[in-house]
C-alpha cells in the first residue's frame, strides 16, 4: 500500500529551487565563457561574466541560508555521516541502483521521517554541501575580488590555483547535479521524486 510522508518543509522547498536554478545559470554561462566560439558564443561573453557572477552571489547568499538553516533546525542531522558500517551499507545501496532497482527488489534503506538519505546520498550529499560548494563560493569570490588573492600559493600564482579550484569544483558538482537528477528517477515513479520537492510530501510503498 502506498503511505505518504512529510519530509520536505516550505522554507527547504524554496531553498532547493533557488538553488537548482541559480546553479542552472552557472553551468550555462560557465560553459559558454569557457569553451565556446567566440565567434559563436552559446551566450554573449559579456552578458555570460555578468549571469555567471550574479548567479554567483545568488548561490552563495543562498548556501549562508542553508547553513544558518541546519544550524537552527533539525535538519542538519541528515548530513551526519554514520561511519560504522558505512562501506556495507554502501555497497548494498550501490547493489540496489545497478540491480536491484530493475528487479522491482524493495529499497534497502527507504525513506523514513528521520532519514531522508540513503548512505550513497548522505556521504555525497555531504561532501557536496560541506567541501564542494563552500570551495566553489570562496574561489569564486575571490575571482570576483583578485585583490584578495594571496599572490602565491606553493610556488603558484595565486590566481591560477583559485580558477583551477573554482573550474574544477564547479566540474564535480555539475556532474553531482546530473546524477542526482538521474538517481532521482529510481522512485515508484520516474516523476514521484520530483514532484516530492514541489509538494513536500514523498510517496513510499510498503508490502
Amino acid at each position: 500500500m502506498e503511505e505518504k510522508i512529510y519530509i520536505y518543509p516550505g522554507y527547504i522547498r524554496i531553498w532547493h529551487l533557488l538553488n537548482a536554478l541559480f546553479f542552472l545559470v552557472l553551468i550555462l554561462t560557465g560553459i559558454s565563457m569557457q569553451y565556446s566560439n567566440p565567434d559563436s558564443p552559446l551566450i554573449p561573453f559579456r552578458i555570460s561574466v555578468e549571469l555567471h557572477n550574479i548567479a554567483g552571489i545568488g548561490l552563495t547568499i543562498n548556501y549562508l541560508v542553508f547553513i544558518i538553516g541546519n544550524s537552527l533546525s533539525g535538519n542538519r542531522k541528515q548530513y551526519k555521516i554514520q561511519w560504522k558500517g558505512l562501506w556495507e551499507r554502501l555497497m548494498k545501496q550501490a547493489r540496489y541502483y545497478l540491480r536491484g532497482y530493475f528487479r522491482k527488489e524493495e529499497h534497502p534503506f527507504p525513506i523514513t521521517e528521520d532519514s531522508k538519505f540513503n548512505p550513497l546520498q548522505a556521504i555525497t550529499y555531504a561532501m557536496a554541501m560541506y567541501l564542494g560548494v563552500p570551495l566553489l563560493c570562496l574561489t569564486g569570490i575571490g575571482l570576483l575580488f583578485p585583490e584578495t588573492i594571496l599572490d602565491r600559493i606553493f610556488g603558484l600564482s595565486g590566481l591560477l590555483v583559485a580558477d583551477l579550484l573554482h573550474v574544477t569544483s564547479g566540474f564535480l558538482l555539475s556532474l553531482f547535479m546530473i546524477i542526482h537528477i538521474y538517481l532521482c528517477t529510481l522512485g515508484l515513479k520516474p516523476i514521484k521524486n520530483f514532484k516530492a520537492i514541489f509538494t513536500g510530501w514523498h510517496e513510499t510503498e510498503h508490502k
